[in-house]
């Protein structure tokens, strides 16, 4: 097998073609700077797939170009076989939803009427809520755990809740397909593993296919499929955790000196940070 160095794997696009969400040659950046150049990626079939890399690596930018928010500069993403630029919005939001960071909501937007406004998708511009876009909230809400909270306001959530409540506007618009960028962002431990935990069921329970992006990589390694681990704009290696998570790829990617070891709960990879080799700058 050939390999990026110190990666131990890079990334096999031999089967590119069978996934629903892919890309090929995909080149993005903002204003004059590149962020990503030439990069080939396919999103596996109901799992849960996570993008681990350092701050600045590209992760964010490339799930924006998956979504279609940020048009490439080159290359094309396909969902379902079609080029995802070229494509109806509406059609588009059928299929996919996204989580972006840091939502915000109106100012005094209750928790319903928020996640009424994933079915904008399904919905004529001039008409009103029907039984099937109730019972799709009344679901996301379910899923979530936060049908108690859907007549209060957002800004009265604690940051758990609201990260539930972002997800379900997500789960009404009823995609298979679902973008999640630091989902647990600002989250404290505990909360963190709640929103993980629903991922993992909405994986199990309900075939949805899942791409997040997640810089804490012992929660990424616990709750993915398949990992994709970006440098500079590029894909060093993809796979299972276990076959990814190695003393040489922290190394190489993150500038990461750290043990891993077998984790003694789900039998994944553990990572025992031991210190990092880049200089105090870089690190900032």
């Amino acid at each position: 097998m050939n390999t990026a160095p110190g990666t131990g794997l890079i990334p096999d696009v031999s089967s590119v073609s069978a996934c629903r969400l892919r890309a090929q040659g995909l080149h993005v950046g903002y204003d004059d700077r590149t962020v990503i150049a030439d990069l080939d990626i396919a999103i596996p079939d109901a799992q849960i797939t996570t993008i681990i890399g350092p701050n600045g690596c590209g992760k964010s930018t490339l799930l924006r170009a998956l979504s279609r928010l940020l048009p490439p500069r080159a290359g094309t993403v396909y969902l379902d076989g079609d080029d995802i630029n070229r494509m109806r919005p509406k059609t588009v939001a059928r299929t996919l939803g996204l989580l972006p960071q840091n939502p915000v909501a109106p100012e005094g937007l209750t928790v319903a009427d928020l996640v009424i406004r994933g079915r904008h998708p399904h919905q004529r511009w001039y008409q009103q809520a029907t039984a099937a876009d109730e019972a799709a909230v009344a679901w996301a809400l379910e899923q979530t755990e936060t049908a108690d909270l859907a007549d209060r306001p957002i800004d009265a959530l604690s940051g758990g809740q609201r990260q539930r409540v972002w997800i379900a506007l997500t789960l009404a618009q009823e995609t298979d397909l679902l973008l999640l960028d630091e989902p647990t962002t600002y989250l404290d431990l505990a909360h963190s593993v709640e929103i993980l935990d629903l991922v993992h069921t909405l994986r199990t329970e309900h075939g949805k296919t899942v791409v997040m992006v997640l810089h804490d990589l012992n929660l990424a390694a616990r709750y993915s499929d398949s990992l994709f681990v970006m440098r500079a704009g590029q894909l060093v290696a993809h796979g299972r955790p276990d076959e990814v998570i190695t003393a040489e790829l922290l190394d190489h990617a993150f500038g990461l000196q750290a043990h891993v070891m077998a984790d003694p709960v789900a039998g994944g990879p553990m990572i025992i940070p031991l210190g990092s080799r880049l200089p105090r700058i870089q690190r900032a």
